[in-house]
């Protein structure tokens, strides 16, 4: 029962002042400006720090499961750092010094994680691998979160919101944003230089010329030069818009000078970045080499015979399939971007300012299609060179999600119009869910497809990963254990006190893995343990194939700054011709193991691509995985992954197989056995 008595509670004044609280930020600051709602909660978007976690997931995700989609990522650079860090490796015609068309400073900058995860877990290689596609995904992530973030304050909250979505499971950027190529560092350098800029020019801001300067000259100079075609609009509009200067008529030669003046100082300091380059490149090559040179002067300045298309031409249509692949309906929507800018400048003209601007500012629409501007022009220009390939698309995907989030901002913007001309009341039209309906399930829609998109690469093209991962973890052991290399524990001795499987005795076998014609699909040596030689079969592929690098090389070509002479050396089995190479390839009766892929419902062979697999008295099958055979399965089907039997059904699969020599590997069974018991 309450008692009814009532207390006072008296406090002593106190004479602390109250915190002063930070000032929220501005709602409506961006470009565009949202007509509906305007004084009520903004709408959600995650910080920075929360954008960060939430793209880590995933793209930690594509480091450990994503496939390596193309073979100049691995020999053209995993290769390289394989034998920085091991002292083996594959080397290109590329890597030759006669050439210098890959930059050993863009190499050498992942070459840390590759090494001290090579110290802290000894000798297996694996954990080097994934350690320098973390760090890739680490870099990604960082670049991406400050661009989501750029566009909710200088643009529009809703285009940020849809962006950051777009980005997250897009197909594209799941491979993107862990490839170890200087076409992903172009794309996180260039990403990072649009956060700067994306705000308007000023005089007064001199700290975003000079950093999106200095970005986007990186990642031509360390990554791949013509990166640099993104940077155009930006270019121009540094020196010819007022952009977000108001400047009177009697004011603006003063005003060109300024802006240019300071533009060449930033491009003279982004210009240092060349020293250590050129430094670094000379030392690796053993003579002055200018890589970014090298590779502008082979692509556009190459003589008939040699060049891009020799290694292949695609349609001009090349990169809209393409693109298609890997966002989807997105791609529509980045090349609608302009031209809805174009619609709601005439049919929504306050979404873009309530202020008509004067003759002596920039228009917001001609600040936003600038920055619309750069996917069109890498676009266009990449589609009229002969030789076609998907990474060279990298540096604009972010771009293209800008785009496509912009053009779905600016259609919410006309259903809104529609809607309160038709019903006569802003009111109802700020109550309804139709437009968040709209956008909700455009962007969640091409989540889910590229979601469908990426299962699909893992389930119907991971097989050359899986393989050499089963080669590792099953079939080494087995050997080992059969010859007893690995000792054998009491049956009750405890699980966690046995030490891991030491791979190293097996360089005594002496084994050889060959590849015929799967040798583009060869996922690298940091996937295949030390002791085991990886070597090419003759198949019908008559171009040049790589040479493994030169671990004797001459000792007198070692300096200080540089202890890996096998890079200097010229080899004389290198051509930039693609001519085949025969002292490349050895006699496959010399496998030890072959990897190779039958597609039995639709056979093929020949005198040099024999079905391998079928010829059981001379190779057995250790390890098989399916392996999707594109030519004879429906086009929906696989394109995207969906579960299910009837899915499946439509689609043919292949064995893709890692085999033995019976009596090549049974006989050093025998012997090491033999060996390894007289000891």
């Amino acid at each position: 029962m309450a008692s009814n008595i009532q207390t006072l509670r008296f406090r002593r004044p106190t004479t602390e002042q109250p915190k002063p609280q930070p000032p929220k930020p501005v709602r409506h600051a961006g470009i565009l400006q949202d007509q509906l709602r305007r004084a009520q909660r903004r709408p959600w978007n995650p910080s920075f720090s929360l954008a960060v976690r939430i793209l880590l997931l995933v793209r930690f995700s594509a480091a450990m499961y994503s496939n390596i989609s193309d073979c100049d990522e691995v020999f053209n650079f995993w290769e390289p750092l394989h034998f920085l860090d091991r002292g083996y490796g594959f080397q290109t015609w590329e890597l030759s010094p006669q050439y210098g068309l890959r930059s050993w400073a863009y190499i050498f900058l992942h070459y840390l994680p590759a090494h001290l995860t090579n110290v802290i877990f000894g000798p297996s290689k694996r954990p080097s691998f994934f350690a320098v596609r973390i760090v890739l995904a680490l870099v990604s992530t960082l670049v991406e979160a400050a661009f989501f973030r750029t566009v909710v304050e200088k643009i529009n909250e809703r285009v940020g919101r849809y962006l950051f979505f777009m980005l997250l499971l897009s197909a594209g950027m799941w491979n993107a944003s862990t490839a170890f190529l200087p076409s992903s560092f172009a794309m996180y350098a260039t990403t990072l230089a649009f956060s700067y800029a994306l705000a308007p020019s000023k005089l007064a801001d001199n700290r975003r010329t000079l950093s999106a300067v200095i970005l986007f000259a990186a990642g031509a100079i360390l990554g791949w030069p013509f990166s640099l075609a993104l940077a155009i609009p930006f270019v121009l509009e540094e020196l010819f818009v007022f952009s977000g200067d108001k400047v009177s008529t009697a004011a603006r030669m003063t005003w060109m000078k300024e802006r240019w003046i300071r533009f060449f100082i930033s491009v003279l300091i982004a210009g240092l970045i060349f020293i250590p380059v050129v430094i670094l490149d000379s030392l690796a090559y053993g003579k002055l080499t200018v890589t970014p040179w090298n590779i502008i002067s082979y692509n556009i300045f190459g003589s008939s015979a040699r060049g891009p298309n020799l290694y292949g031409v695609e349609p001009w249509y090349f990169y809209l399939h393409n693109l298609t692949l890997n966002f989807n309906g997105l791609v529509c929507l980045a090349l609608l971007s302009i031209p809805a800018l174009a619609v709601t400048s005439i049919i929504d003209r306050k979404r873009l300012g309530f202020i008509r601007p004067s003759t002596e500012e920039s228009s917001p629409f001609t600040i936003l299609a600038l920055r619309l501007l750069p996917f069109y022009l890498w676009l266009g220009i990449l589609s009229l060179q002969p030789h076609k390939e998907e990474r060279f698309m990298f540096p604009a995907y972010p771009l293209l999600c800008f785009n496509a989030a912009v053009a779905l901002y600016l259609m919410r913007g006309w259903m809104e119009v529609v809607y309160i001309k038709v019903t006569k009341s802003p009111y109802r039209a700020s109550q309804t869910l139709i437009f968040r309906n709209f956008t909700f399930s455009v962007v969640v829609g091409a989540m889910f497809i590229s979601l469908t998109r990426i299962l699909a690469l893992w389930y119907y093209y991971h097989a050359p990963m899986s393989v050499v991962h089963a080669f590792e973890t099953e079939e080494i052991p087995r050997l080992l254990n059969d010859t007893g290399f690995i000792p054998v524990y009491p049956p009750h001795f405890p699980e966690d006190e046995i030490p891991a499987i030491d791979l190293t005795p097996v360089k005594e076998f002496d084994l050889k893995l060959c590849y015929g014609k799967e040798w583009h699909r060869f996922p690298g040596h940091y996937l295949v343990p030390d002791g085991i030689k990886v070597e090419f079969v003759k198949s019908e592929f008559n171009g040049i194939l790589p040479r493994h690098f030169d671990s004797n090389a001459n000792l007198t070509l070692t300096d200080p700054w540089w202890k890996w002479p096998a890079t200097k050396i010229v080899p004389k089995d290198l051509n930039d011709i693609n001519e085949e190479e025969p002292s490349h390839y050895i006699s496959v009766n010399s496998c030890d193991y072959l990897v190779d892929v039958d597609f039995p419902q639709h056979p093929s062979s020949s005198s040099l691509e024999p079905r391998y697999t079928n010829d059981e008295k001379t190779w057995e099958r250790v390890y098989c995985v399916p392996f999707l055979n594109a030519r004879h399965s429906m086009l929906l089907t696989r394109i995207f992954w969906l579960p299910g039997s009837r899915w499946q059904q439509l689609n043919e699969f292949g064995d893709y197989c890692l085999l033995k020599n019976r009596g090549l590997v049974r006989r050093k069974e025998i012997d090491m056995k033999r060996a390894h018991i007289g000891h």
